[in-house]
C-alpha cells in the first residue's frame, strides 16, 4: 500500500509540474525542483563568502549514518547573466541521498561583472569551503560540479592555476575532481552576440577564455557528460576539451548521454523514476573511484 501512495503523489506530481511548465512562470529547472523530495539534508543558507552581495553560498549536510567526507561544490550555468542558487536545491538533495555535503554559491554575473570574474568569485568560495572544512591531519575531498556556464568555470579552475593561485592557494592541494556538465569548453564567447559583451575585453586573448587550451598533465582528474541532443551547447565542446587533455595525458572520462538534452542532463540528476538517472549515477561512480 505504501508503495501504491508514493508512485500516486509522483504521478500528482508529475501533473501539477507538467501544467506549470506549460506556463509562462515555470521552467523545467522548477519542475525537477518540485519532483525533489524535501527531506535528507540540513541547510544552512545566505552564508557569505566574500564582501560583494551575490558572494553568498548554502550548504546542504546530509542527515544518516553513511556521510561522506566528500564535499560537492555545484556550480550552475545560465549564461554568465541569470542563475541562483535556490534553484538547485534538487541538485543538493539529490546528492545529499548519497551522503555527500552539497555547496551551492552564487557568483556575481554580468552586466555586474565580466569575464574573468565571475571565476574568480568561485574560486574564493572553493577557498571558504576548504578553510572550513580542513581538519588538523586531513584535507576534506572537494568535487566541483559545474552545469553550462558553471561548468566553463569549473573546468577553468582546475585546469588554470592562475584563480586558486591568486586566493594564495593551488587546485593541486585543493580540488580532488571535477565534474563538467555540457561545458562549453571549446566555444568562442566573441562569435555569439549574446556573450560577446561579457567577454570582449579579451578579444586579443581569446584563449584564456577556452578551457580546452589549458589541459594539463597534472590536473586533477575530470568527467565530461554530454547529451548528444544538447542545441544550445553542442557535445563537440565536450569531445574536444576530453581529446586535449588525453593529448596532455591527464586524466579525464567522457561520457556522451543518449537522447539528452541541454536541460535533461540536469533533470536526470534529480533521482527520480521519471529520468533517465545514467549521468548522475556516472557522477557518484567517478567520485567513488577518486583515492
Amino acid at each position: 500500500m505504501a508503495k501504491l501512495i508514493i508512485d500516486f503523489k509522483n504521478l500528482l506530481k508529475l501533473f501539477i509540474g507538467c501544467a506549470l511548465v506549460f506556463s509562462a512562470s515555470c521552467s523545467p529547472i522548477k519542475l525537477a525542483d518540485l519532483l525533489s523530495p524535501y527531506d535528507g539534508y540540513d541547510l544552512t543558507p545566505d552564508i557569505s563568502y566574500g564582501t560583494k552581495t551575490r558572494q553568498k553560498l548554502d550548504i546542504y549536510k546530509p542527515i544518516g549514518k553513511d556521510i561522506k567526507e566528500t564535499i560537492l561544490i555545484f556550480i550552475y550555468g545560465g549564461s554568465w547573466r541569470s542563475g541562483s542558487r535556490s534553484d538547485y536545491r534538487f541538485i543538493a538533495q539529490s546528492f545529499a541521498s548519497e551522503g555527500y555535503t552539497i555547496i551551492v554559491p552564487d557568483y556575481r554575473l554580468y552586466p555586474e561583472v565580466k569575464f574573468p570574474a565571475f571565476v574568480k568569485d568561485i574560486g574564493k568560495a572553493i577557498l571558504w569551503v576548504h578553510q572550513k572544512y580542513k581538519k588538523k591531519n586531513s584535507k576534506p575531498k572537494i568535487i566541483l560540479v559545474g552545469h553550462s556556464a558553471g561548468a566553463h568555470i569549473a573546468a577553468l579552475l582546475a585546469l588554470d592555476d592562475r584563480y586558486l593561485r591568486e586566493e594564495g592557494a593551488s587546485v593541486s592541494k585543493i580540488i580532488k575532481g571535477w565534474v563538467a556538465l555540457a561545458g562549453p569548453h571549446a566555444f568562442n564567447p566573441l562569435q555569439n552576440e549574446s556573450t560577446r559583451p561579457i567577454f570582449r575585453a579579451f578579444k586579443n586573448k581569446i584563449k584564456q577564455t577556452q578551457p580546452k587550451n589549458f589541459a594539463r598533465h597534472k590536473a586533477p582528474p575530470g568527467l565530461l557528460l554530454h547529451g548528444n541532443k544538447d542545441k544550445v551547447v553542442y557535445e563537440t565542446n565536450s569531445i574536444i576539451m576530453a581529446a586535449a587533455i588525453k593529448k596532455k595525458n591527464g586524466k579525464v572520462k567522457f561520457k556522451s548521454l543518449d537522447g539528452v538534452g541541454h536541460i535533461g542532463i540536469l533533470l536526470s540528476m534529480t533521482g527520480s523514476s521519471l529520468f533517465d538517472s545514467s549521468a548522475k549515477q556516472a557522477i557518484v561512480n567517478f567520485i567513488e573511484a577518486l583515492p
